[in-house]
């Protein structure tokens, strides 16, 4: 049995020491749903979160757009093994027009090489999908069709441009039709004259201070527009955990789709996640000995974590408005997935050498040099025998966010010289990032989910 006080309780008291401006925390375990809250939704206005309050669900997006593509291959207007050419005539895909080559598998499992952190806004008009998708002609690829896993949101938009041409309307529409509509989600919305209607969370900096933008454009929409509440996020989650069934035994989804996005399909070069991978669409992991799937949603001072153990029929989500929140959503899910099942997150990567100084034998020269893509830029130097980096938000993300250039040290996480750690504050959980070589002998590093070669 759920206890909702006792985790309003620890909810407030995480929150209170991790410096979160606002949170609800869901829980479905057990055929039980629990909600909590804590916070206020801004804090200039000190208006208090509660339980039906929105929260930009960011990338979790990508999960419902995945489930859209399913309902379209299920319709035989598709399949995995369509490309962008046949499904967008005319659709120049890339400076190299790899559209021929990319296919819908590619596009959902972040296999493309499309570059990913694209963030041009087309406008308001329902066009903005379609335009956003046009101007990918100029888009470059960071490697080859299939050649690695690299998280792409332009991806995402090219999926949702695709239900828009198969389904004769916009994305935000065939969303409320295949979706939230059958779902009776009254709280799960896209634009922000719609979440304006609602109780809806501002983002917060890390110093708690409400960000100036409040949302992402709108051509973005199929890659983390959602703005939805932990009780519609559960629901929307339970629809995948029932295999497809809606709660009243309609059947919008075939299990065999529903089993085929929560299958393998890439690796996902973590050394901080072993055995992690992609599926169409969801992450999948393993807690414990226990198959963990979900994903994870940042936008403009928001944040929001989803994580599913389809052994348990358990589904966890955690919606906060403070850009800084992965050790609070750590903490919580280790004490939910803990109490409840028994298993905790894995451990965070530490640093092999710290007090000890620069290890004299990496030859981390090989890692010095420029390395970029759309939206980012990182400038890898080594000073004092350790390897030092400048991370540099660059393109239209810079224009969202207040973004300084941040210099980072890079501490070792083994003796290969090629894994390391990092992080901006020390009560930050350390971020792993390694360099390795793409097919064609390109350096990279990874990071966040991305690969960024060595330019110049």
């Amino acid at each position: 049995m759920l206890n909702a006080a006792n985790w309003t309780a620890r909810l407030s008291e995480l929150a209170s020491h991790a410096r979160i401006s606002g949170a609800t925390l869901g829980i479905w375990s057990d055929g039980q749903e629990m909600l909590a809250a804590c916070g206020v939704l801004n804090s200039a206005t000190e208006v208090a979160v509660t339980a039906d309050s929105l929260f930009q669900v960011g990338s979790i997006t990508k999960i419902w757009t995945a489930t859209m593509i399913m309902q379209l291959i299920e319709e035989g207007l598709l399949s995995l093994d369509t490309t962008v050419a046949d499904a967008l005539p005319g659709i120049r895909l890339g400076t190299s027009d790899v559209g021929g080559q990319v296919t819908v598998q590619h596009l959902l499992t972040h296999t493309s090489g499309i570059d990913g952190d694209i963030f041009t806004d087309t406008g308001r008009g329902d066009d903005c999908v379609q335009r956003y998708v046009e101007e990918l002609a100029r888009a470059s690829s960071t490697f080859p069709v299939g050649a690695a896993y690299s998280y792409c949101n332009s991806g995402f938009v090219l999926l949702g441009r695709i239900i828009e041409v198969l389904d004769g309307r916009s994305w935000d529409e065939s969303l409320r039709d295949r979706l939230t509509g059958p779902l009776a989600l009254t709280n799960t919305v896209t634009l922000p004259e719609e979440a304006i209607l609602h109780r809806a969370a501002v983002g917060h900096d890390g110093g708690g201070v409400p960000v100036r933008v409040w949302g992402l454009p709108r051509s973005i929409g199929p890659a983390g527009l959602i703005t939805s509440t932990a009780g519609d996020l559960l629901t929307f989650a339970r629809l995948h955990l029932a295999g497809g069934i809606l709660p009243d035994g309609k059947r919008i989804l075939s299990e065999a789709s529903v089993s085929a996005m929560q299958q393998p399909r890439a690796v996902i070069p973590d050394f901080a996640a072993p055995g992690a991978a992609i599926g169409l669409g969801w992450r999948l992991g393993s807690w414990g000995g226990r198959a963990i799937f979900g994903h994870d949603g940042d936008t403009i001072g928001q944040s929001a974590y989803l994580r599913i153990n389809p052994e348990a029929q358990l589904a966890v989500c955690l919606l906060t408005n403070t850009a800084e929140s992965q050790a609070f959503s750590r903490a919580l899910f280790d004490e939910v997935f803990g109490s409840l099942v028994g298993v905790t997150m894995p451990a965070s990567p530490l640093p092999a050498r710290f007090a000890g100084g620069p290890d004299p034998d990496l030859d981390l020269e090989r890692h010095v040099g420029r390395y970029e893509r759309a939206s980012r830029r990182f400038e890898v130097s080594v000073r004092d025998g350790w390897l030092h980096m400048v991370l540099t938000v660059t393109g239209k993300l810079a224009e969202l966010i207040n973004s300084e250039p941040e210099e980072l040290i890079l501490y070792p996480a083994d003796s290969s010289g090629d894994q390391f750690v990092l992080r901006s504050h020390e009560d930050e959980p350390w971020v792993p990032l390694s360099f390795g070589r793409l097919p064609d002998r390109t350096p990279y590093l990874y990071l966040a989910g991305r690969v960024t070669p060595r330019v110049g």
